[in-house]
């Protein structure tokens, strides 16, 4: 019970960059089945987003490793040259 209300708490959060520039919204998250580590954020972008404008991104979601979150709070903060290497892929 405890892992869907952290899943409910954690769905829609608005996801920014380190300089504050919006990017969308964590549409959902991978999650290793062995260790329960969150691995990665599925992030739904905000095609009017300046910053997703900027690194050229083509896909309605991007991948992101959790490991480029830098902070969690009311939103998620992502390195935004994560972002860039990960719209290259």
């Amino acid at each position: 019970m405890y892992k869907y209300t952290i899943a409910r708490q954690l769905a829609t959060k608005r996801v920014i960059t380190n300089r504050g520039d919006e990017v969308g919204r964590l549409s959902d998250i991978l999650v290793n089945e062995n260790t329960g580590e969150l691995e990665t954020l599925i992030i739904e972008v905000d095609r009017d987003s300046k910053v997703i404008r900027k690194i050229g991104a083509k896909e309605r979601t991007l991948h992101i490793p959790y490991a480029a979150v830098t902070a969690v709070s009311d939103v998620f903060i992502v390195d935004e040259r994560e972002l860039q290497a990960q719209a290259n892929e």
